[in-house]
């Protein structure tokens, strides 16, 4: 069975001189045998330290040294820990401590935040120091890279611990999602086969590679089919000048990347042409949204909905279903993949009645690390729950309604913050917004509405109420509204609602 390290070493030997890796900050090429050799070497470097088969963390923006510590850890048998850069110090602390991490790997961008980390007793490598200190071609270079390959033996299985992700924690504290090689790869093949991706394709990757879509779609789709990536950091600019000047295929983002993009005013200025497919995915998206970025960039479009649980995996808008279906995340699981829209007593619901979506596939977790009760609560016979509810229209389309614990139920009544979410994203003086439940004395709960305006405009509680009068039955339309200057989200551009949630809870003394 095939894993992670064999898919680079497969490629290494059938393209080694195509490119496998670019970086247009520093104008820097990788190919395959380039990329392969600099991994063991790594791997030398890693195990001289006396670090083997253990849980290592990686701490990286989106540059090379991501990924060649990930293959380096590969290459040692251990399990790659991916560190989100934006978090605090406490945080990676907990996350360190919590899942026994033997050392942190660090680019030299993350040192400040790396010392803190040995101050408190954590080992640390600086990747970026080890690879420009090294000569690449003398001979003790060499001999390394020979050495360090007979490592990886051929008893290495795919059922074996690849890495730790670690959620997004947008309903409380994140947990760290376990996946295979076996489960990576049948992502990667899933998303490989669903967007098209092969041999001299180029991703653009600018999601942070410590997300699940970015890493284990992208990526690995990617080296899986002999594609190359160009990887950097996201901005607009950003995005514009990589996809023209790299000529990439392929770009991942969350919809709020496809907002930002939208806004641009000449952005016929760039020459998109190569790009194939656009994907988006990871946070809830109104199909006026949708439509509105189909007319500032050219080329297919689809939409995937999966859960980093799953891989991630789950189902797929692809390019010719868009049209009367967009917003919806399709009517199938990807390839290989079953879905199903589910009662409380795990029977079917039918069509335009609400229940939970659960999926079967290869790339499952094989649960949460050190968690086995919440194991437990999400991964039954095989399924996993993922806590979204949908319904299937007449035609079989899945539409998300919202998240299990996102719901409101006012006055005992089921009320999906997506749905009004979907309404006022159409309204034109709101730039963003995000819906919540509060407590309410006699209702249970009422209904927020968190909102970012258009810079001069001025929005009162009427307006919205008379925007939503004849498009939202009367339960749904929103009691009271709150306008801010940014909503918190995570790295993914998911809305956290329990932050907002936390700041309207009864303070108990």
């Amino acid at each position: 069975m095939d894993t992670l390290w064999r898919v680079i070493e497969r490629n290494a030997r059938s393209f080694p001189e195509q490119t496998a890796l670019r970086y247009p900050p520093e104008d820097l090429t990788l190919t395959w045998k380039a990329l392969h050799s600099e991994a063991l070497w790594l791997a030398s470097f890693i195990q001289s330290h006396e670090v083997g088969a253990e849980k290592i963390a990686l701490l990286s923006p989106n540059r090379p040294e991501f990924v060649l510590g990930f293959l380096a850890t590969m290459v040692v048998k251990g399990v790659t820990i991916p560190i989100n850069v934006r978090l605090t110090s406490r945080e990676i602390s907990d996350i360190l401590t919590s899942a026994g991490i033997c050392v942190l790997l660090y680019e030299e961008s993350m040192n400040s935040i790396a010392m803190e980390m040995k101050q408190l007793g954590f080992n640390i490598i600086n990747i970026s120091s080890a690879l420009h200190n090294r000569k690449k071609d003398d001979l003790v270079f060499q001999s390394e890279v020979a050495a360090t390959n007979e490592l990886y033996s051929s008893d290495s299985e795919g059922s074996e611990l690849a890495e730790v992700l670690y959620t997004s924690g947008t309903t409380g504290q994140p947990k760290g999602v376990m996946l295979s090689h076996q489960a990576i790869l049948a992502a990667a093949k899933i998303m490989a086969y669903e967007a098209g991706i092969y041999a001299g394709d180029n991703c653009l990757i600018l999601m942070p590679l410590t997300h699940s879509a970015p890493l284990n779609l992208f990526l690995w789709g990617a080296f899986w089919s002999g594609a190359s990536i160009t990887l950097g950091d996201f901005t607009p600019q950003t995005l514009l000048d990589y996809a023209a000047n790299e000529k990439t295929t392929h770009f991942f983002g969350a919809p709020v990347v496809y907002q930002l993009i939208s806004r641009i005013p000449n952005l016929q200025d760039w020459d998109l042409s190569s790009m194939k497919v656009w994907v988006y995915g990871g946070a809830s998206v109104g199909a006026d949204q949708i439509v509105h970025w189909q007319t500032k960039l050219t080329g297919k479009w689809m939409g995937v909905y999966g859960l980093t649980e799953a891989g991630p995996n789950g189902s797929a808008l692809r390019p010719q279903e868009h049209g009367t279906k967009t917003g919806s995340i399709g009517r199938r699981g990807t390839t290989n993949t079953e879905i199903r829209i589910v009662r409380e007593d795990g029977t079917d619901t039918t069509p335009d009645e609400a229940g939970e979506i659960i999926i079967r596939s290869e790339s499952l977790m094989s649960g949460y690390l050190n968690n086995p009760s919440a194991t437990a609560e999400v991964l039954r016979s095989g399924w996993l729950y993922t806590g979204d509810i949908a319904r299937r229209d007449k035609d079989g389309y899945i539409w998300v309604m919202d998240r299990k614990k996102d719901m409101i139920i006012t006055g005992g009544v089921n009320v999906y913050p997506k749905e009004i979410e979907d309404v006022l994203s159409t309204h034109p003086n709101i730039l963003d917004l995000a819906v919540i439940g509060i407590p309410h004395s006699d209702w249970g709960e009422t209904i927020l509405v968190k909102l970012v305006t258009r810079p001069g405009e001025n929005l009162t509680l009427t307006d919205i109420r008379d925007f939503c009068r004849d498009k939202l039955a009367d339960y749904k339309i929103p009691r009271s509204i709150s306008i801010v200057d940014i909503l918190p989200r995570n790295a993914s551009g998911k809305v956290l609602k329990h932050v907002l949630r936390a700041e309207h809870q009864p303070i108990n003394l």
